[in-house]
C-alpha cells in the first residue's frame, strides 16, 4: 500500500475499510488500486460503465469510503496526480466549450504571445548575465533534457555550437545512463545546463543534483523557483509555459532559448568570424545560392565520364 501512486492515503483507506465493503464495492476498490490514474479522471458515470454498476453503487462506494459523496472520493483521489492530470483536465474543460478551427488557432497564439510576455517582464538582468557568462567560460558545455525538453536541448545545442567549443547533448539512445557516465568525468570548469519543466522527468533532476553535488556549476531552464531543478541550480532562467491543451508551451521556452543563444553569439569573442564560417560550410548547400548554381553549372560541364574500351577481338586469319 505504501507504494500507492498519487494519494497514499486512498490506499490505506480502501484498506482499513475493505473487509466491510460489499462485493460490488470491493470490484471498485480493486479497479482503483489497479488504476488509480485512469479512476482519477473518470466522471462517476463513466467509471460505472467502465466497471458495469450503476451510478448509486459508485455513490454508495465513495460514502463506504467515509466521504461525502463521489465529488470528495474522485478530488482526494487527485491528490498527487495534480501536476500529471492538470493537461488531461484542462483539456477536458475546453473540450466542454464549443470553439471554431479558427477561435483555437488565435487563442493558442494570443497564449503564446501571453507567455512570452510574461517572461520578458520577469527576465533578471543579473541571471540573464550569469547565465551567458557560465556558458562562455566554460571549458566543456553538456545538455540534460529529456521528454518533451529533449528536442529543446536539441536546439540549445544547434544555437551554441558555433560559439562554444564543445557542446554535447545527454539525450541519447541510452537515455540517462548515458549521462550518468559522462557526468562522472565533469569538472568544476565545465557546465551543465539542464532542462525541465511541467512534468518534471526525474532524470533530469537526479542528473542535475549528480552535477551539483560535484560542484559542477548548473544552468537551470524552467518554470518558477519551487521547480525541483531550482535549488540545484547556479543560475536560473524562467518561462512562463501556461497552455490551454498541453502540459507546456514549448514556444516560450524556445523562444527563451533564443534569446539565451542570441546574448551569448554577441558576447563571444569572435562571433562575427564564427557566423561568417558558419555561412561559408553551408552556402553550398542552399537552394538558389550562386554557390549551388556554380556547383550546378560544374556538374553538368564536366566531361562525361569515357568508357572503358573493350579490346576487340582479332580477326581470324583463313588458310
Amino acid at each position: 500500500m505504501a507504494t500507492f501512486p498519487g494519494n497514499p492515503s486512498m490506499a490505506q483507506r480502501i484498506g482499513r475499510l475493505l473487509p466491510t465493503l460489499t462485493r460490488s464495492h470491493r470490484q471498485m476498490a480493486d479497479y482503483v488500486l489497479a488504476h488509480p490514474l485512469q479512476a482519477a479522471t473518470m466522471p462517476i458515470d463513466e467509471l460505472a460503465a467502465t466497471l458495469g454498476v450503476s451510478v448509486a453503487t459508485a455513490n454508495r462506494f465513495a460514502r463506504a469510503l467515509e466521504f461525502d459523496g463521489y465529488p470528495q472520493f474522485r478530488a482526494a483521489l487527485v491528490l498527487g496526480f495534480e501536476a500529471t492530470l492538470a493537461p488531461v483536465e484542462k483539456l477536458r474543460n475546453k473540450l466542454e466549450h464549443s470553439a471554431t478551427v479558427a477561435d483555437v488557432f488565435a487563442s493558442a497564439l494570443a497564449q503564446s504571445q501571453h507567455n512570452i510576455e510574461l517572461t520578458r517582464q520577469a527576465l533578471d538582468a543579473q541571471s540573464c548575465e550569469q547565465a551567458v557568462a557560465a556558458i562562455l567560460k566554460a571549458r566543456r558545455i553538456y545538455i540534460a533534457g529529456f521528454g518533451s525538453s529533449s528536442w529543446l536541448g536539441g536546439l540549445l545545442q544547434r544555437s551554441l555550437d558555433p560559439y562554444c567549443d564543445n557542446v554535447q547533448l545527454l539525450a541519447s539512445v541510452e537515455s540517462s545512463s548515458y549521462g550518468a557516465r559522462v557526468l562522472a568525468r565533469l569538472k568544476p570548469e565545465d557546465l551543465l545546463i539542464a532542462i525541465a519543466y511541467p512534468r518534471y522527468f526525474s532524470d533530469t533532476i537526479l542528473l542535475a543534483r549528480r552535477a551539483h553535488d560535484a560542484g559542477v556549476p548548473v544552468l537551470a531552464l524552467t518554470d518558477r523557483v519551487t521547480s525541483p531543478l531550482a535549488p540545484l541550480a547556479s543560475v536560473a532562467l524562467y518561462a512562463h509555459t501556461e497552455s490551454q491543451y498541453f502540459a507546456n508551451s514549448e514556444a516560450t521556452v524556445l523562444a527563451l532559448i533564443e534569446a539565451l543563444c542570441s546574448a551569448v553569439a554577441h558576447s563571444a569573442k569572435d562571433s562575427l568570424k564564427a557566423a561568417t564560417q558558419l555561412a561559408e560550410s553551408v552556402l553550398p548547400w542552399l537552394h538558389g545560392s550562386h554557390a549551388s548554381r556554380l556547383r550546378a553549372d560544374a556538374d553538368a560541364a564536366a566531361p562525361a565520364p569515357r568508357k572503358a574500351r573493350t579490346p576487340s577481338k582479332s580477326p581470324k586469319v583463313s588458310k
